[in-house]
């Protein structure tokens, strides 16, 4: 009886000892702080993200349309532009 109770209380320590180092190297708490903190912070700046996305979306609308007005300008198969319409006439 004694030794089930001393072998009991030997696996119930080393159990504690396994949960305290686990405990210490991942510490759950710190990181659920850590998370919430990035979620606020995310949460926060989302209307700065979405400004600098539409940002980058007129910009690139911008670069396209100059692209297109590029080659409708050099195009010959555009046949109501201004000196092309004057010859053919």
């Amino acid at each position: 009886m004694q030794q089930t109770i001393q072998t009991n209380l030997k696996r119930l320590k080393n159990f504690i000892g396994f949960a305290k180092s686990y405990l210490i190297r991942k510490n759950p708490i710190k990181t659920f702080v850590n998370d919430t903190v990035a979620i606020i912070k995310d949460m926060l700046s989302i209307n700065k993200k979405r400004k600098l996305a539409k940002y980058r979306l007129n910009y690139q609308m911008y670069k396209l349309n100059q692209m297109e007005k590029l080659i409708a300008a050099n195009n010959d198969h555009v046949f109501l532009r201004g000196n092309k319409f004057n010859e053919m006439r």
